[in-house]
């Protein structure tokens, strides 16, 4: 009975580990050989990477274009490789399957490498290179893991480095990004002369230095600030040129070694089929794999759209602040209670949100500065925190521009009485007097106007120095701000 006892635990063990393994296939690399789950679409490098670099959750497949753009890439450097005669027709037309069923959406949970990485996105490439050769090998009728096949190396990754590919995957992330986000700023900017329109005729006084200046309307001042963000999105579209420009082919360093003759001209007029951006090949591949410069200027982009934007939400709320004792020319749309103890109160929630988000890519464009400047002789090991950074900066606007759109921007109402009222007790009117008055008379108004408290209006009124019909006319909008 005890020998029978004994005989059923070696079975139970023994079928343990033959399930065990039966779940698993065996990969080598440098380091040796190592078990990767057979339902697992990537390999022994990608394996190691997820052990090495458990940092965030920010993973590759985090943003769904990153992982669109390396398929894009591998599909590009394919179709030149089989172009130059390097690469068969059969490993084409399989590469091709797995990079354009990636682009579909397919299989991007397998793109698991932690964003922030070491090795200046070797564990990144290598993931899209193995994902892509298991995707290309079941496809084709092959097993997982029968690199004989396909190889992640060889075949993918062939006439390429991370140097090239790497850079290249993150601008066409970015580009594929920015498109999305400029639709979003567009719309924006057009919320903002909608409102323009509405107020074209509501006549307020403009400050400056937070004093009473001139005045003008508040349709002037919301088409002002359309007109800002126009041309901050024109400055995002210009900087999209810097990202076009790529070094595949490059390879290592830039010189192009291993990389067959013409596969680097051919490999960019493909990228550019497949993205639909205008992709054009860097005139000089060694400077290009160690220069950050696309990245610097539209990371700098981003982050001047963010400063007028900021400043924009501020003066949102400086003009919506009160209501009493405030400035309290607009009411924007009351979202939620603005207080655990103060009942009544309700805050500016959504341009504070849009400043916060505005902070965070003045900052992230920070990161990128420190990271772009820090690279080393011919290649920059930091780009992945420049590519977290940048990323991260263009998911947070394109979430957030829509609801400060909807929710704040296109709900704003003017508050005409207040609008009236301070512009016929402001003293800044007086500047608009001086054609009619002259300067002399006009200086001894204000300065009668300050110390009686009275405005401008009253003063003329009581000095009997115009009429009703030239006040009316003088404080004709048009008149007073030249439209």
């Amino acid at each position: 009975m005890k020998n029978f006892r004994n005989g059923y635990l070696v079975a139970i063990i023994l079928l343990s580990t033959c399930g065990s393994f039966a779940q698993t296939r065996t990969e080598k690399d440098l380091l040796g050989e190592k078990q990767i789950p057979n339902d697992a679409y990537y390999g022994v490098q990608t394996a190691r990477a997820l052990e090495n670099f458990q940092v965030s959750s920010m993973k590759t497949n985090f943003f769904p274009d990153y992982v669109r753009a390396y398929a894009m890439v591998k599909l590009a450097a394919a179709r030149a490789n089989a172009e130059t005669g390097r690469l068969s027709k059969e490993k084409l037309d399989a590469i091709e399957k797995a990079c354009n069923a990636v682009i579909n959406g397919k299989y991007h949970d397998q793109f698991l490498v932690d964003l922030y990485q070491g090795g200046a996105g070797t564990s990144a490439n290598m993931n899209a290179n193995e994902v892509l050769a298991n995707v290309a090998l079941e496809l084709s009728g092959h097993k997982k893991g029968e690199y004989q096949y396909v190889e992640p190396h060889d075949d993918l990754n062939m006439g390429q480095s991370t140097n090239d590919v790497y850079p290249t995957a993150i601008k066409v992330a970015l580009l594929l990004h920015n498109t999305k986000l400029v639709k979003e700023a567009d719309a924006l900017s057009a919320s903002f002369h909608k409102k323009g329109a509405e107020f074209n005729n509501l006549l307020k006084m403009g400050r400056t230095e937070g004093q009473d200046a001139v005045p003008m309307t508040l349709g002037q001042e919301f088409n002002a600030f359309g007109n800002q963000l126009d041309a901050e999105v024109a400055a995002l579209k210009k900087s999209e040129s810097f990202l076009c420009e790529q070094n595949m082919g490059a390879t290592a360093i830039g010189t192009g070694i291993t990389a067959t003759p013409g596969y680097a001209e051919k490999c960019a007029v493909q990228l550019a089929k497949i993205t639909g951006f205008p992709i054009v090949m860097s005139k000089d591949l060694i400077a290009a794999t160690s220069s950050q410069q696309g990245f610097v200027v539209y990371s700098s982009a981003l982050k001047s759209y963010a400063i007028a934007l900021s400043k924009i939400s501020s003066d949102l709320i400086f003009l919506a602040s009160g209501p009493r004792t405030g400035i309290f020319e607009i009411n924007l749309p009351a979202l939620q209670p603005g207080s655990s103890i103060m009942p009544g109160k309700v805050n500016p929630v959504m341009p504070e949100l849009m400043n916060e988000i505005c902070f965070k890519v003045i900052g992230n464009d920070l990161t990128v500065t420190m990271a772009a400047h820090s690279g080393l002789l011919q290649l920059n090991a930091y780009e992945p925190v420049e590519a977290i950074a940048i990323m991260e900066s263009q998911g947070l606007l394109f979430k957030s521009l829509p609801l400060f759109r909807m929710q704040c921007i296109d709900g704003i109402t003017a508050n005409e009485t207040v609008l009236k009222q301070y512009i016929n007790h402001s003293v800044g009117i007086v500047t608009a007097l001086n054609p009619v008055l002259g300067y002399e008379k006009t200086t001894e108004l204000a300065k009668e106007a300050l110390k009686s408290g009275k405005g401008i209006l009253e003063l003329i009124r009581e000095q009997h120095l115009l009429t009703e019909d030239q006040i009316k006319k003088l404080l004709d909008p048009a008149t007073m701000t030249g439209q």
